[in-house]
C-alpha cells in the first residue's frame, strides 16, 4: 500500500508579521488579501507591490501563496476587477481563492493561466457542489465548516478535485456566503468583505440577555490523522485578522501534528474556547457564553484618571496585551503593558484610555514574546493595469449580450401548499413552491394544484442539501417530472446536476449575480431567470446592462442561515436596538428573519422607468391568506409601498 501523501498546511495572513510568523511556523502555503476585493477588509492586506515582494520571499521558502478574491463585485468594479487580474496573472502565485461567478467567468476566458479556488463563500457542502466545480475548471473546493465527520469521507471518496478545509479559528454562526445580517443592519455585507460580527452581540429573548449566536473557535487537531488518511489536500487555519504570535503558536501545533512528532488536543492561542462542531461527537456545546477571545486573568477593581487596577492570577510581562470585557468588546477596551506594578494579587497599570467598572472581566489576548518581522523587501515594481482599449472590448462585449428586452413577470413564491388555493395566486405569472422537505410527498399526492397554474409552477431546491440528502432530492425531482413539473429553482448552480434530463432551471437570489459578468456566466450555463441579491442596491442595478434579473419587492431576508441550533425561550427575540427577529426552523436549518419585511414595491415605477420589468413576491414564512396576496400582488402595478416596513439596501447602498 502507497504511503498517504501529507496534506498541506495553510495559515493565515493578514498582515507582514503573520508572513514571518507563517515562514517560521513551517507553512507549506499562506492565504492572504490585496487592499480590495477580499473577504477580511479589516484586516492590514498588502498593495500590490507588497505581494510581489512576497513572491519572490516564498519562492526562496518553497512556500505557495493564494490570494482572496473572494468577495462580490459590483458593475462599477469590473474595470479595476479586470486591472487585478491582470497583475495576478503576472505573479507566481498558486491559486486564487473566489466567490463571484463574474470573476470565476472572467478568469477562464481572459486569464486561463490563473488557477481557480472555490472560496468557502460560494458554500459547497458536498458532492454534487465539488465535482460541478471540478467539471467547470476550478482545482480546489474550499468546502463549508458545518460538515459532519462522515460526510467529508463520504466527498472525498466521490470527488476527484483538491478539498480544502478549516481546521483551526473562529466559526461563523451562518453558512459561509449565506449571511445577510451585518449587511442588513447598517450595510456592511459579509460578502464584501465588511461583516461586523452580529453573530457575537447581545440579544434579548424573553428577559435573557445573552450572545446566542457566537460560536466558540474550530480546533481539529486530534483529527489530523483521520483528515490525512482521508485524502484531504490542505489543512487551512482561520485568522486573517490575528496577530503574528496566534499565527506562529498554531501553526507548529499542527505543522507538529501533520508531521507526526507530537499530536495534542489542544492549542493555546489564547483565544475563544474551542469545539470540534460537527466533526466532533455533539455540537451542544457550541455556542460560547463569552464572546471574548483571550485568557480570563482577573477583574477590575478600579479605573480612574488613565490608571486601571486588577486582579491577576499569572505572572504578567511588559508587552502582554490585555483586553477589558464589555459588551461592545471595542479596541478602545484593548491595551498594552508598559508601565506597571504587581502587588498583593492586583496589578495597577498606567496609560489605559478606556472606561471600566469594578467587577469587569479582564482578559490576556496576546504575550507578545514573540518577535517577527515587520517589513518586506522592496522590489522595482511597475504596476501593471490591462490596456484601456482591451478593458473596454471586454467589458463592451458583455453589455451586448445582455441587452435584450425582458419579458414583465410576476413571480410569488410561496413556502406552504394552503397558498396553492387562494384564488390571488392566478395572476402570478411563476410561482416557486419551496417546501419543507417533510412536506414533498404532500406534493406529489396533492390535488391541490389546479390545471390553470401547472404551467406557472417551479419548484425550489433548498439551499443547504447534505450529502446523505443527495438522492433523496433526486428522486422529488424525477417524481415532480413525472407529474410534468420540469422547472425547478436552484439555491446553489451545481444543483443543476440533480435534476432529471431536459429540465429547465432557474436561479434565487442565494446564487448571486451582483454584476454583467456573473449574469451573463449563468444565462450562458443555461438559467433560464435569475433574481438580484437580497442586499442588492439600486445603484448596482442601474449601472448594469442587464435589466432581466427578477428584483426581489416583498421579502423577509434570511439573515441566518445555520446548521447550527440555538436555544431560545421563545422564537422571537431582539437586540439591543429594539428592532425584532424572528426563529424559524427550516429543513434542519436555523433561519434568523427580521420580524419587519423588506418592501420596495414603491419603487416599482421608477424601476420599469429603467427597464426592469421582473418582481419577486415571497411569500415563504408567511401563513396562507388571500386578502394578503391580493393586495401585495397589485403593489408593483400601482408603485405603493407598505408602511411599517423597511428598504434593506436598496436606497442606502450596499458597501
Amino acid at each position: 500500500m502507497s504511503e498517504v501523501a501529507k496534506p498541506e498546511l495553510l495559515l493565515p495572513v493578514g498582515n507582514i508579521e503573520s508572513l514571518y510568523a507563517a515562514f517560521e511556523g513551517g507553512a507549506d502555503a499562506i492565504y492572504l488579501g490585496l487592499k480590495a476585493f477580499n473577504a477580511r477588509g479589516r484586516a492590514a492586506n498588502f498593495t500590490n507591490s507588497q505581494l510581489t515582494a512576497i513572491c519572490q520571499l516564498a519562492a526562496q521558502k518553497h512556500v505557495k501563496i493564494y490570494v482572496t478574491l473572494n468577495t462580490v463585485i459590483k458593475n462599477n468594479e469590473l474595470p479595476y476587477l479586470l486591472d487585478t487580474l491582470q497583475f495576478l496573472s503576472e505573479q507566481r502565485i498558486a491559486g486564487v481563492i473566489i466567490q463571484d461567478w463574474g470573476v470565476f467567468s472572467l478568469m477562464r476566458r481572459y486569464f486561463p493561466k490563473l488557477v481557480a479556488h472555490a472560496s468557502t463563500q460560494m458554500a459547497n457542502h458536498n458532492s454534487v457542489g465539488a465535482n460541478h466545480c471540478q467539471h467547470i475548471g476550478f482545482k480546489r473546493v474550499v468546502l463549508a465548516r458545518e460538515l459532519t465527520f462522515n460526510e467529508l469521507k463520504l466527498i472525498q471518496q466521490r470527488t476527484k478535485i483538491e478539498t480544502e478545509v478549516f481546521v483551526h479559528g473562529a466559526l461563523c454562526y451562518s453558512i459561509s456566503g449565506l449571511c445577510q445580517f451585518s449587511s442588513y443592519l447598517g450595510g456592511a455585507g459579509a460578502n464584501r468583505g465588511l461583516c461586523t460580527q452580529p453573530c457575537r452581540r447581545f440579544y434579548n429573548c424573553a428577559g435573557q440577555k445573552r450572545t446566542f449566536f457566537s460560536m466558540k473557535d474550530n480546533q481539529l487537531i486530534s483529527k489530523i490523522g483521520e483528515l490525512t488518511q482521508m485524502g484531504v489536500t490542505s489543512l487551512k487555519v482561520e485568522g486573517r485578522l490575528k496577530s503574528g504570535e496566534y499565527v506562529y503558536t498554531v501553526a507548529q501545533a499542527y505543522r507538529e501534528a501533520i508531521d507526526g512528532k507530537h499530536i495534542t488536543d489542544s492549542v493555546n492561542d489564547l483565544s475563544r474556547p474551542k469545539t470540534q462542531w460537527f466533526m466532533g461527537r455533539s455540537i451542544a456545546e457550541s455556542i460560547a457564553d463569552n464572546p471574548n477571545t483571550g485568557l480570563l486573568i482577573g477583574k477590575v477593581t478600579d479605573c480612574h484618571d488613565g490608571t486601571i487596577i486588577f486582579t491577576t492570577n499569572i505572572e504578567l510581562e511588559k508587552g502582554n496585551r490585555l483586553r477589558v470585557r464589555t459588551d461592545a468588546d471595542t479596541d478602545q477596551n484593548a491595551f498594552v503593558l508598559d508601565n506597571f506594578r504587581v502587588a498583593d494579587g492586583l496589578c495597577t497599570a498606567k496609560g489605559f484610555r478606556g472606561n471600566a467598572a469594578a467587577g469587569t472581566d479582564i482578559y490576556l489576548t496576546a504575550y507578545r514574546s514573540q518577535k517577527f518581522g515587520t517589513e518586506v523587501p522592496t522590489t522595482s515594481h511597475h504596476e501593471t493595469r490591462m490596456p484601456l482599449a482591451t478593458k473596454k472590448n471586454i467589458l463592451d462585449s458583455i453589455r451586448k449580450q445582455l441587452t435584450l428586452k425582458p419579458k414583465s413577470a410576476t413571480i410569488v413564491r410561496i413556502g406552504n401548499l394552503d397558498w396553492l388555493q387562494c384564488a390571488a395566486l392566478q395572476k402570478a405569472d411563476i410561482v416557486v413552491v419551496s417546501l419543507p422537505m417533510h412536506e414533498w410527498p404532500n406534493l406529489l399526492e396533492t390535488s391541490k394544484i389546479n390545471n390553470s397554474i401547472l404551467h406557472k409552477i417551479w419548484f425550489e431546491l433548498p439551499p443547504f442539501i447534505s450529502e446523505t440528502q443527495i438522492e433523496r432530492v433526486e428522486k422529488m425531482c424525477a417524481g415532480l417530472t413525472q407529474k410534468k413539473i420540469n422547472r425547478f429553482v436552484l439555491s446553489h448552480l451545481s444543483q443543476q446536476a440533480m435534476l432529471p434530463p431536459h429540465s429547465r432551471f432557474a436561479t434565487n437570489e442565494t446564487v448571486y449575480a451582483y454584476n454583467d459578468a456573473a449574469v451573463l456566466w449563468l444565462k450562458q450555463q443555461g438559467v433560464e431567470w435569475f433574481c438580484s441579491p437580497v442586499e442588492n442596491e439600486y445603484e448596482n442595478l442601474l449601472t448594469g446592462a442587464c435589466r432581466e434579473t427578477a428584483i426581489p419587492v416583498y421579502f423577509r431576508p434570511r439573515l441566518f442561515t445555520s446548521r447550527m441550533p440555538v436555544t431560545l425561550t421563545n422564537n422571537l427575540f431582539a437586540d439591543e436596538r429594539k428592532n425584532h427577529y424572528i426563529r424559524q426552523r427550516l429543513n434542519g436549518l436555523t433561519i434568523i428573519l427580521p420580524e419587519q419585511p423588506v418592501c420596495i414595491t414603491q419603487y416599482a415605477n421608477k424601476l420599469r422607468a429603467k427597464g426592469f420589468c421582473r418582481f419577486l413576491i415571497d411569500l415563504t414564512f408567511e401563513p396562507a391568506d388571500n386578502n394578503h396576496l391580493a393586495h401585495i400582488i397589485k403593489l408593483p402595478a400601482t408603485s405603493e409601498g407598505i408602511q411599517g416596513t423597511s428598504t434593506f439596501n436598496f436606497k442606502k447602498g450596499l458597501k
